[in-house]
């Protein structure tokens, strides 16, 4: 029995020696394809010595250093902004909304990106309630920016010298071309972060208060129907996305509302190709025939441009 276990542990220590020699020469420069190492990593985790959330960290790590800010960095049409003239009470319903916490501070078009507000300093000033009436570039903080060509790995070291989260994205000509956090770039190494913001992947419907959900576009129509009680077909399209995205005849922005049968749906998130969240709210019965829609646009939303 015990020639047995020592023959076990014989093998066990020349696999992992065997494999520590082949992890050496890679580091060494034999071979110097990033596609070997990547390789030698992925046997490493077939043979139990990573398990798979570390070697996908050591991978996007590893795909980080390839990767440009341009990448991964929200479009300029897509940032929830914040214009320079604009009332500071004003502001507290969609900053508290939209969820961010950091928002670049406008002037006359988001070209013209003259600092970031940070939702902190705004509750601050609230809570404190001096009688003091501050203006917007008493609150505001000066902006990063940063080129489209920036290598991730650059740009992480950057966040955490300048201690900044947010960066202004440039294009060549110098016009703003989008924006950048430390979490775009996080999720790139250790995957997607939810906050409390965002519904659990398992979900697709949070109830938020009476009369009010914020629902994924991705919810089948089934589920939805199941959950609110409603009756629309799934025949023409499988998801309330798709359902809610044809009422509107285009691809809507954010704030942009529609009301089918009794049920109003607002967009409170989307990009230039899908919409991803709604707020669902039950209309009173005078205000919509069955059937009948309405589309607009809540005013004063920070919507794309």
């Amino acid at each position: 029995m015990s020639d047995e276990r020592s023959s076990k542990n014989t093998d066990h220590g020349r696999e992992q020696r065997g494999w520590l020699e082949r992890l050496g020469q890679v580091l060494s420069g034999e071979p110097r394809d990033r596609d070997d190492l990547v390789g030698v990593l992925r046997d490493a985790q077939q043979r139990a010595l990573l398990d798979a959330d570390q070697l996908a960290m050591i991978e996007g790590v590893l795909h980080v250093s390839e990767m440009q800010v341009r990448d991964i960095m929200i479009p300029r049409s897509q940032m929830v902004v914040v214009r320079r003239d604009a009332e500071l009470r004003e502001l507290l319903p969609p900053v508290i909304e939209s969820g961010h916490s950091r928002f670049p501070v406008i002037g006359d078009d988001r070209d013209d990106v003259i600092g970031i507000l940070i939702a902190k300093d705004l509750l601050r000033y609230f809570s404190e309630d001096t009688g003091k009436r501050l203006k917007m570039r008493e609150l505001m903080r000066p902006a990063l920016f940063v080129p489209e060509s920036k290598r991730l790995d650059v740009m992480l070291k950057e966040f955490r010298s300048s201690r900044n989260h947010l960066a202004v994205v440039v294009d060549e000509y110098g016009g703003v071309a989008g924006m950048v956090t430390i979490e775009d770039v996080l999720e790139q190494i250790v995957g997607e972060i939810d906050d409390e913001h965002d519904i659990n992947e398992d979900s697709f419907i949070l109830s938020q208060r009476e009369g009010a959900s914020i629902v994924k576009a991705l919810t089948p129509i089934e589920d939805f129907n199941e959950h609110f009680g409603t009756g629309f077909s799934d025949e023409e399209f499988d998801t309330i996305g798709g359902l809610v995205a044809h009422r509107f005849g285009h691809l809507p922005r954010r704030g942009e509302r529609v009301t089918i049968d009794r049920y109003s749906f607002e967009v409170i998130r989307a990009d230039n190709r899908r919409i991803h969240l709604l707020m669902v709210m039950e209309e009173p019965e005078a205000s919509a025939s069955p059937g009948e829609e309405q589309v607009g646009e809540r005013a004063g939303s920070a919507t794309r441009e």
